[in-house]
């Protein structure tokens, strides 16, 4: 039997907006699964996670947030494209800071490309997007670095120009951010390790938050941790890697009617590795 390991829930009075929505969603965040094919447990976790989740009900979508490969390989990130494709539910994904590396052929265009090759489905160009689900809007970021790739996010200034206005095209929508790297500091981390893991000027990114009061929840990976925070009105979610143990998803369930703000419930989920 699947043990549930965690659930909690928030309800999230955000600031001033009022959504004429009477809607509920349902989605799984798988994060860090830091794909390797050399390594036999990092397969078979895999694996075993796209038959899990493929066991729940009603899932809308299923999106990874980054450092989906351990390393930017090319043959690694097309065999992890041919495992998530058996999902029964469409995926979305996020890049980190282990899944791109220009000067070893792997280029954000180029990972672009591989997912392509492997999904008709997939149309994106870029890797900030948007797309829109049951009355919500969905907004991936992108904070990675292709050049020097690092544990520090940096969120560029024209991303965050674009986020911008994102925002603002979709100010009547409750909003949801994917990215990999948290914007706010995750205590459980490690002081020592937030020195080398944290975002770079993450006071910008808040700059654009406060134009705005349709962001219910800023939800990424990378610390490894499960952490989950309310400030100024928005959700921040983390969630551990895939390869923890014992491995674990998470479960978001995002439930809103006319007249009340979106109130958010998380479950982590126990992946059960059979033998």
């Amino acid at each position: 039997m699947k043990k549930l390991i965690l659930s909690i829930f928030f309800l999230l009075f955000v600031q001033t907006a009022c959504f004429a929505l009477n809607s509920s969603i349902k989605f799984v965040q798988v994060t860090d699964s830091h794909f390797d094919t050399k390594n036999p447990n990092s397969v078979k976790v895999l694996e075993q996670t796209v038959k899990d989740i493929n066991s729940l009900s009603d899932i809308s979508f299923v999106v990874f947030t980054g450092d989906n490969l351990n390393k930017p390989e090319a043959e690694d990130l097309d065999d992890f494209i041919k495992i998530i494709n058996k999902l029964d539910a469409p995926y979305y994904l996020v890049i980190g800071n282990h899944d791109v590396f220009k000067s070893r052929n792997l280029s954000k265009e180029r990972y672009n490309e591989i997912v392509r090759e492997n999904n008709l489905f997939w149309f994106k160009r870029k890797w900030n997007y948007t797309f829109k689900k049951k009355g919500y809007t969905f907004i991936v970021v992108d904070g990675a670095k292709e050049i020097i790739p690092g544990p520090v996010g940096y969120y560029r200034a024209d991303t965050l120009a674009w986020l911008d206005k994102e925002l603002s095209k979709n100010k009547k929508n409750p909003v949801i951010i994917f990215q990999h790297y948290p914007i706010i500091d995750a205590p459980e981390f490690g002081e020592s390790r937030l020195k080398t893991h944290r975002t770079y000027q993450p006071e910008k990114y808040f700059e654009v938050l406060e134009k705005h009061d349709n962001v219910i929840s800023i939800i990424s990976g990378h610390f490894h941790i499960n952490s989950e925070v309310m400030q100024n009105g928005v959700y921040h979610i983390s969630t551990p890697t895939l390869l923890s143990s014992p491995p674990v998803y998470k479960i978001i369930d995002i439930v809103s009617k006319d007249g009340l703000s979106p109130i958010i419930y998380t479950q982590l989920k126990e992946v059960e590795i059979e033998e």
